[in-house]
């Protein structure tokens, strides 16, 4: 009784430590495995099974034994991981390898392992719930290193082994030496080339990948609805109607999450959408949901007020940025300061520049206006669309918002499609694309109707999207990321232009608002920012080109 109440009190430290520990003994199991297969056999014994065994079946279990080992050093990576699979896996792998061990050389020790081993793992089923396939448990390159040093290793030892092996003099133990040998070479480079196959299926394998909600998916009104209502809404958050998410919904069904997939990397965009005292909850489903499907959970774009839950994750949390809000109430173009800001609005307007805002049917009547400013304002920005964190111009995205136009004398020539909040919180440009015809400094009389017009619909403040790597400090005790983030803003224009969209959005006094990325290890952020970076850029084609700058008209790096 008093044994069973002791197993009680310390068995949710054991089921916590089974993982790792089932990973550490399965992997040294199958190290020797594949040892004992590139080792040479103790010659009584093998003399013994000589006499009740065909060749054939010592050959076979030989070969099959270091094959098996080296599918337990790569189920070590399932257990780790907690796969269900793999622990089924791994305790059928042991049970079949038993026998093997004592049909290529009596070896009964092994065998006695390898059944307690199995025997060991069966009572912690409970401590592997996840239900992705192996085929998508996550390996790291480490791992995959460990592995290949082990089969290494072992080979090496069984060279080692054979150069100092004593059979005597005897003719018949030479024969048998010889053919040992043989064996044992087969199956160490069976293993081998099945580490190196395998190695080579890694790196082009990936994560299950969840179905992206589209146009036809009932989740998507069911996002139009939240977003029309929702209490907790950034301007960005109507990046989930571009049609490249995916989502996690409350049980409430009153709040969601929006996601990117790319590989094993998944990136929840920015933070829950809807109410706000739904955000923790969605925050722990979609890692459960990652976790569950071996990937690699992150949170891109999240504000200060995220991090609070973002810790109760137990992630790690790096800045990215920062992001530039204008609040409306006391934004004025008077003023020494804004005089060239003034002047270029007063003198589009005198040359006959117009502003309006239209919606609904409205935006599909010059939707071919629209589209011909896009094609040619992307003719001169390589690249081409945009994604997951950037809007792209398709028509139906383009009639989800208001629209901003500007005509020059009557004629389209450059629009903003415009992000608003239920809440009034504030609004922000989207897309914002000028014709080649367009005057110079267009987008600054955009911008200041766009302020007037934002005011008296009620909104407090117009965001104008993030600086990236901006605000990052480069001291002697910063984290390590902050220093290179630095590093790259102040030397990294061949890149990107970080120090010219950080001056640009100055030009309007914003309140700067710091962004963050989170991940459950922190050497996992650089690896999800380059999977945020080909999200958005449409896969590493798309990042490789630099837009071609035009001389003479100052633009923000608009989508």
């Amino acid at each position: 009784m008093q044994f069973l109440r002791l197993f009680r009190d310390v068995r949710p430290a054991l089921f916590a430590a089974a993982p790792w520990t089932a990973a550490l003994l399965t992997l040294g199991a199958g190290v020797a495995l594949v040892a004992s297969g590139a080792t040479p056999s103790e010659p009584v014994r093998f003399m013994k099974l000589l006499e009740v065994a065909p060749v054939y079946l010592i050959e076979t279990s030989h070969f099959l034994s270091s094959i098996l080992g080296l599918a337990l050093i790569l189920l070590s990576f399932g257990l780790r991981a907690r796969l269900d699979a793999a622990w089924w896996a791994s305790v059928t792998v042991l049970l079949v390898a038993a026998p093997l061990a004592l049909l290529k050389g009596l070896n009964w020790e092994e065998t006695a392992a390898y059944v307690a081993l199995a025997v060991l793992l069966l009572p912690f089923h409970r401590a592997f719930p996840r239900k992705a396939r192996l085929m998508r448990m996550e390996i790291t390159p480490g791992w995959l290193v460990s592995a290949a040093c082990a089969v290494l290793g072992a080979g090496l030892l069984g060279l080692w082994s054979f150069q100092h092996a004593d059979y005597a003099s005897l003719p018949w133990w030479r024969v048998m030496a010889d053919a040992d040998a043989e064996r044992s070479i087969r199956a160490w480079a069976g293993a081998a080339l099945g580490l190196f196959a395998f190695g080579l299926w890694r790196l082009f394998a990936s994560a299950a990948t969840p179905k992206v909600a589209g146009e036809a998916d009932p989740e998507f009104d069911k996002v139009r609805a939240i977003l029309a209502g929702a209490e907790a809404a950034e301007a960005s958050s109507n990046l989930a109607l571009l049609g490249d998410k995916r989502f996690i919904f409350s049980a409430s069904g009153e709040s969601f999450l929006m996601f990117g997939v790319r590989g094993r990397s998944w990136i929840a965009l920015g933070g829950p959408v809807g109410r706000r005292d739904e955000r923790l909850e969605l925050f722990w489903a979609f890692r459960e949901l990652a976790d569950s499907h071996a990937a690699r959970p992150g949170l891109y774009g999240l504000l200060a007020d995220d991090l609070p839950d973002v810790v109760e994750l137990g992630f790690s949390i790096q800045k990215v940025g920062e992001a530039a809000a204008v609040p409306l109430e006391t934004f004025s173009i008077e003023g020494r300061r804004r005089g060239n800001l003034r002047r270029a609005w007063r003198k589009a307007a005198e040359e006959g520049a117009s502003f309006e805002v239209l919606t609904g049917d409205r935006v599909a009547a010059v939707m071919d206006d629209l589209q011909a400013i896009s094609d040619e304002w992307l003719s001169h920005h390589a690249g081409g669309e945009k994604g997951f964190s950037m809007g792209s111009f398709t028509p139906r995205y383009v009639r989800e918002f208001p629209v901003a136009l500007v005509r020059d004398r009557g004629r389209p020539v450059a629009f903003a499609t415009l992000w608003t909040t239920a809440a009034k919180s504030a609004f922000s440009m989207d897309l914002m694309r000028y014709a080649d015809e367009a005057p110079k400094n267009i987008m600054d009389y955009l911008f200041v109707e766009l302020i007037a017009w934002g005011r008296e619909q009620g909104f407090e403040a117009i965001e104008f999207g993030m600086a990236p790597l901006a605000g990052l400090e480069d001291r002697p005790l910063a984290p390590m990321m902050s220093r290179v983030g630095r590093l790259l803003f102040e030397r990294g224009e061949e890149i990107y232009n970080f120090q010219g969209v950080r001056r640009y959005k100055d030009k309007y006094d914003p309140v700067w608002q710091p962004r963050y990325i989170a991940a459950p290890h922190r050497w996992a952020i650089p690896l999800l920012l380059a999977d945020v970076g080909l999200l958005s850029s449409g896969g590493v084609a798309g990042l490789a080109k630099r837009p071609r700058r035009e001389p003479g008209r100052e633009m923000p790096q608009a989508a």
